[in-house]
């Protein structure tokens, strides 16, 4: 049996249409936690801080690659330079990587998508 935390929420991606007390509220539905939303489907991602965030972490995009050509990494309300390694890796697969804090990264995140750009956007979620 499947790990309820590995089941997509929705099959597909969708904008973020609002963000807080934790969690996020898109396509109807509302979460508590950070999210993982990839061009196929939006997931649950266990990540609460930047400091998590590695190539385990980020293993659904490296798994996408070849669907994604820029990932927006919300850091939560702080600032966060990804690892050199991170960011080597990223560049390998034709990643580009962009982070910055939550807010903004969803912003730039529903207006990729609403361009139909190929954009995943890791979501730390905020207070």
């Amino acid at each position: 049996m499947a790990d309820r935390s590995d089941a997509p929420h929705l099959p597909r991606s969708a904008p973020i249409e609002a963000y807080g007390n934790s969690g996020f509220a898109f396509a109807g539905m509302s979460h508590r936690g950070s999210l993982l939303c990839l061009p196929e489907a939006i997931w649950a991602w266990p990540v609460k801080s930047p400091e998590q965030i590695d190539r385990v972490a980020l293993a659904r995009v490296f798994e996408a690659a070849r669907g994604i050509d820029t990932l927006i990494i919300g850091t939560g309300s702080g600032v966060w330079l990804a690892p050199a390694p991170l960011r080597a890796a990223l560049r390998a697969v034709h990643i580009v990587l962009d982070t910055m804090q939550t807010g903004p990264a969803i912003r730039t995140y529903n207006i990729m998508i609403g361009e139909r750009r190929r954009v995943a956007a890791a979501l730390i979620a905020v207070p």
